[in-house]
């Protein structure tokens, strides 16, 4: 589909029949993938070690919520890049001594971005500026504020920036999945008035992305992302902070965004949010 056509009114998403593990449909409830049409029976996630201890609970309670749960494979965003990118991805790690499978201090990552960024352009390391803005990313990347990134969410970081760097807007869109379209559409018609949506309403969907916490129910108060709609008044994840939001009501409302520039420019992060990680993997601007 390209990026400038809509769904249509009708499209209504089927999840599959039988579990993507054992093949088998059984009366037992299964669990649904928010991102993909994948199923899953509890018992068969136990056995396959996608799901353990206090985390099977949290699936339980979420997977039927309008909050939802991504399956093992839209939770890892680095499945999402090709051999020759995640070959890429690995060099860099080993020319920059980053140890894989290692939290990483803030300390760490701002060394890291700095050696990237040398290796990119000359021997001119981040601005200030720069320096300042991986900091913000580094906490948002460390929500529960315990000084340290986890690997897998640092990972999932570095796969969207090479995503983005490396992939043309058009090969990005394509990554998106029906159900992940239809939440954007619902966002955008929910946030506009006619075919068109301000610039600031667009950056506000864009956090949105990454609303975690829902309180309409006890159940839904667990570290999942939610790709969709949120309202304004629902609170942001503890990583979410009042300066991160304070400057989208001032920005000037004389851009207005139609249907594909808002999915063009929503895209990388409506798949930054995938993951289950209370992390924003990609900080929106603002």
């Amino acid at each position: 589909m390209g990026c400038g056509t809509g769904l249509p009114s009708d499209a209504q998403v089927v999840n599959d029949e039988m579990c993507d593990v054992c093949e088998v449909w059984t009366a037992e409830s299964l669990f649904p993938c928010r991102v993909c049409t994948r199923v899953f029976h509890d018992g068969c996630l136990r056995r396959m070690g996608y799901i353990q201890g206090d985390s099977a609970a949290e699936v339980t309670e979420t997977a039927h919520t309008e909050t939802g749960w991504s399956c093992h494979y839209c939770d890892n965003l680095n499945l999402l890049l090709t051999e020759e990118e995640m070959y890429s991805l690995t060099e860099t790690f080993q020319q920059c001594k980053v140890i894989p499978d290692c939290s990483l201090t803030l300390e760490d990552f701002l060394r890291y971005r700095h050696q990237t960024a040398k290796r990119g352009s000359s021997d001119r390391a981040l601005s200030e500026a720069q320096e300042e803005q991986a900091a913000r990313q580094f906490a948002a990347l460390d929500p529960e504020r315990r000084g340290h990134v986890e690997w897998p969410d640092f990972l999932s970081h570095e796969s969207l920036l090479l995503l983005q760097q490396l992939r043309p807007q058009n090969s990005l869109l394509r990554l998106l999945t029906v159900k992940e379209r239809e939440r954007a559409r619902a966002t955008f018609l929910a946030r506009g008035s006619g075919s068109t949506i301000s610039e600031a309403e667009c950056h506000r969907a864009q956090h949105s992305w990454f609303c975690k916490r829902p309180t309409e129910a006890p159940s839904c108060s667990v570290s999942v992302s939610h790709v969709g709609p949120i309202a304004d008044s629902s609170p942001a994840s503890s990583s979410t902070k009042s300066q991160d939001k304070a400057p989208l009501p001032t920005e000037p409302e004389s851009r207005f965004v139609d249907w594909p520039t808002f999915l063009q420019e929503s895209v990388i992060y409506i798949l930054a949010a995938r993951p289950n990680s209370s992390a924003i993997h990609l900080k929106p601007p603002g």
